[in-house]
């Protein structure tokens, strides 16, 4: 983890340093990611311990093998995956877990890899082709669990994943049969898109799965309800993870299925956001934009793309007592689009040469970095205080029960 090169000799200080101020006080040309393995840890505990069902891993969230450990060693046992390069690399660092391969679209040598050589057994999809290309690729297995994927409203979630993937409402009919009879288990999945600010989410989509089991007149052995479980961002802040799980819970249990049936989630986000964090130098201030040496190849490309604003602090001691003022960041490429508009709040007075910590980064910014312009870092360092934000904050002093109160 420490062993990376560094330009300024740094490592062994690096690996001593336990926060954000600590390590920007040793300077580091480079940027530099923090993680914090004692939030994912909690996060998992509570998903384990609380969620009224099994929990997923989203593996495309955070694909680090270190973090996949932690996740394991907090009791998460299955991991969505959506590639066979994460069938593999879930399978090499963690050969005990269960995989569900929960992509929709998948490649049939990819399926055939997957069943054959891992031992995946489940498996998501959305059209007959797609049901026929999984029995083609495992030799019209009979211990298959098929998840059809409904398509389902994204417009209580910050990212909308309502386009792409799942079966319209006048095909969910025939495709569940067909599931239902190819099938060992039968599963309905959905996903209400990424960052789901309301409960409401949820409820509106098992009200579809309700309609699709009615019409369908099938046996459901899995209801799966996704992804989208939020974290806590600027201008982001959603209710208690416990609302979301009673009325997911609520819902599930008025549902027309048998009572061994199974309820799963795929946390991403809300088990990875809090892993890990940013140090990045400022290099240069242009009135109320800072240049800094991490952007929309890097780390923030959800900052830069989709406008995401993530918590900024700035590492100063002793700290700045001048307001805050708005500030837009321009990353180190020599790429217009290497912007982040923000607004990112932090003391007026901050100028060239000072250190910013950028939090909630363990959600997709390290799975999006690229090295492009030739700009990047390695430079990984373990820290033991809190994110920035938090949902988990008071989650060990709650009552650890996966009953939820209804």
């Amino acid at each position: 983890m420490h062993e990376h090169h560094s330009a300024l000799g740094l490592a062994t200080a690096l690996r001593n340093a336990d926060s954000g101020v600590a390590i920007a006080k040793l300077s580091p040309v480079q940027p530099v990611t923090l993680i914090r393995p004692h939030a994912a840890t909690r996060a998992a505990r509570f998903f384990v311990e609380k969620f009224p069902g099994r929990t997923l891993y989203a593996v495309k969230a955070n694909p680090s093998p270190e973090l996949l450990q932690t996740l394991w060693d907090a009791g998460v046992t299955h991991y969505d995956v959506a590639s066979i390069a994460e069938v593999r690399l879930v399978a090499r660092a963690l050969p005990e877990a269960t995989l569900c391969f929960m992509h929709p679209v998948k490649a049939e040598e990819a399926i055939r890899e997957a069943y054959h050589t891992h031992g995946v057994r489940t498996f998501s999809l959305d059209t007959i082709d797609e049901l026929e290309k999984i029995m083609r690729a495992t030799g019209d297995a009979t211990d298959l669990t098929l998840c059809v994927r409904l398509r389902v409203s994204s417009e209580h979630s910050k990212l909308s994943l309502a386009a792409k993937f799942g079966v319209d409402p006048a095909e969910a009919k025939a495709l569940l049969f067909a599931a239902r009879q190819a099938a060992d288990a039968l599963g309905i999945c959905f996903h209400v898109g990424s960052q789901a600010m309301t409960p409401d989410a949820y409820a509106q989509a098992m009200e579809r799965v309700r309609a699709a089991i009615v019409e369908a007149a099938v046996t459901v052995d899995v209801v799966d309800v996704g992804g989208g479980f939020p974290s806590v961002y600027p201008g982001m802040e959603p209710p208690s993870l416990e609302a979301y799980f009673a009325v997911i819970h609520r819902a599930f249990e008025s549902l027309p299925i048998s009572y061994s049936a199974e309820l799963w989630a795929e946390p991403g986000r809300a088990l990875c956001a809090e892993y890990s964090s940013l140090i990045v130098r400022v290099e240069r201030r242009r009135g109320s934009e800072l240049y800094i040496n991490d952007g929309a190849y890097g780390a923030l490309f959800d900052a830069a793309h989709i406008g995401w604003r993530f918590p900024v602090r700035l590492l100063r001691e002793p700290e700045s007592e001048v307001r805050d003022h708005p500030f837009s960041f321009y990353g180190p490429t020599c790429d217009d689009l290497d912007h982040m508009a923000g607004p990112f709040e932090l003391p007026a007075d901050v100028q060239a040469g000072d250190y910013i910590e950028i939090g909630m980064l363990g959600a997709y910014g390290s799975a999006m970095r690229t090295a492009f312009n030739g700009f990047g870092s390695d430079e990984t360092v373990i820290v033991a205080d809190e994110p920035m934000a938090s949902l988990y904050a008071e989650a060990d002093e709650r009552l650890s029960s996966n009953v939820v109160t209804l």
